[in-house]
């Protein structure tokens, strides 16, 4: 792993903070196209290359070294969830999508959206709200596409993480 590990360590030397190439839910990201454009001459250079693998409801996604042949790969579930005003496909492409931009980012170690923690831009609030997690979340993602209670209900009663409010975002 040695030529993979050092190949990447000097992509990761040169490659910029991509960000700012898209607006959504109020902060800045980065999209794939912007992302491809910046990486690939990098990747390139540095004789480093990816795939992202659909595999069920995981995008695997592999980082090489194409001389060595060495490699790493990462995998993430991709949940299911119905956004509003699409069928079943369009909302699983659309989280193929996003998880295919953070899951490229991560096995790079590239930045490709707005850190607003290190900026000071988020207000932390005392609250009295319990916390909702693991498989009691999952069910209350299902139960919110079943109908049976809101997404913003669930923001009500719980005090979810940035990941969880993300994932509702994709309802």
């Amino acid at each position: 792993m040695k030529h993979l590990f050092k190949a990447l360590a000097d992509f990761q030397q040169e490659v910029p903070v991509i960000h700012k190439g898209t607006q959504g839910y109020g902060y800045s990201y980065a999209d794939l196209p912007k992302i491809f454009e910046v990486i690939n001459p990098l990747l390139q250079k540095h004789g480093l290359g990816f795939t992202q693998l659909i595999n069920g409801q995981q995008i695997v996604t592999i980082l090489f070294h194409c001389e060595s042949g060495e490699s790493i790969e990462s995998k993430t579930d991709i949940p299911m969830i119905q956004l509003k005003g699409m069928n079943d496909y369009q909302s699983f492409g659309s989280g193929i999508t996003y998880y295919r931009r953070y899951c490229l980012s991560t096995i790079l170690g590239i930045v490709t959206d707005k850190d607003t923690d290190a900026a000071g831009e988020q207000v932390k609030h005392e609250t009295k709200k319990p916390k909702i997690e693991g498989e009691r979340f999952l069910k209350a993602i299902e139960a919110i596409r079943a109908g049976e209670f809101t997404a913003e209900e669930l923001q009500a009663k719980f005090d979810l993480n940035e990941v969880q409010k993300k994932s509702l975002l994709l309802i």
